[in-house]
């Protein structure tokens, strides 16, 4: 019974987890209405129309359209049994994934991160977001392409937490229009906590209890 509790509880909490970044990447892409034409009323784009004809524009529309494309492949490529069943499929979407943060979703949030709304210290935050993603991923393809399969699945595992980030900042920002708090430095703290937290319990997991880095990997 304890073997199979210990099997069924990380599957479970898996799924879960894979449905809620589903279901958040489609509410965001639901919202795409009022991006394609630029709504400046929506809350995102509120106070942009200054800057947002001219590069920013375009970082804008390549993040919008790479950032879901890569936290649905990442909920892929992450699945050990996907990569059992189709490995040749995982190594073909992997370089997709790779190529689509390295040359997009990064360079993208590292120059929008520049004219983050809430001032410096959540444009630090979500440059070093995208700074860190962009090196992950890296690390796990040089690990892949040295057959360094242990340090790759870390790697990519690393890189899927910090795509992660944007559903757990969408949280953060849900929970608090709920509680009607509405904190100026709520927005600045969030754009750290929601990669660094995720990053962390994912570190401490694999030092308090390595064994279970075999079943989620």
């Amino acid at each position: 019974m304890q073997k199979i509790t210990s099997f069924t509880v990380p599957r479970v909490l898996t799924i879960l987890a894979a449905l809620l970044i589903w279901k958040v990447t489609v509410s965001v892409l639901i919202e795409y209405r009022n991006y394609i034409p630029p709504n400046f009323d929506s809350d995102f784009l509120r106070g942009r129309e200054r800057y947002f004809l001219g590069a920013y524009r375009w970082a804008f529309y390549a993040h919008l359209v790479s950032g879901p494309a890569s936290l649905l492949l990442g909920t892929i490529l992450v699945s050990d049994r996907f990569r059992s069943i189709v490995p040749a499929w995982h190594r073909r979407l992997g370089r997709v994934q790779a190529a689509c943060v390295l040359l997009l979703v990064a360079p993208s949030g590292l120059w929008m991160a520049y004219d983050a709304a809430t001032g410096a210290i959540a444009a630090v935050g979500l440059g070093s977001l995208a700074i860190a993603t962009a090196a992950c991923v890296a690390l796990g393809w040089r690990s892949a392409v040295r057959r360094r399969f242990a340090n790759h699945r870390r790697w990519m595992w690393r890189t899927f937490i910090l795509l992660c980030s944007a559903v757990v900042l969408r949280m953060i920002g849900g929970l608090a229009t709920v509680a009607h708090f509405d904190a100026p430095w709520l927005y600045p703290l969030s754009t750290w906590a929601s990669w660094l937290a995720p990053l962390l319990i994912l570190e401490s997991s694999r030092l308090l209890n390595p064994p279970l880095e075999r079943v989620a990997t």
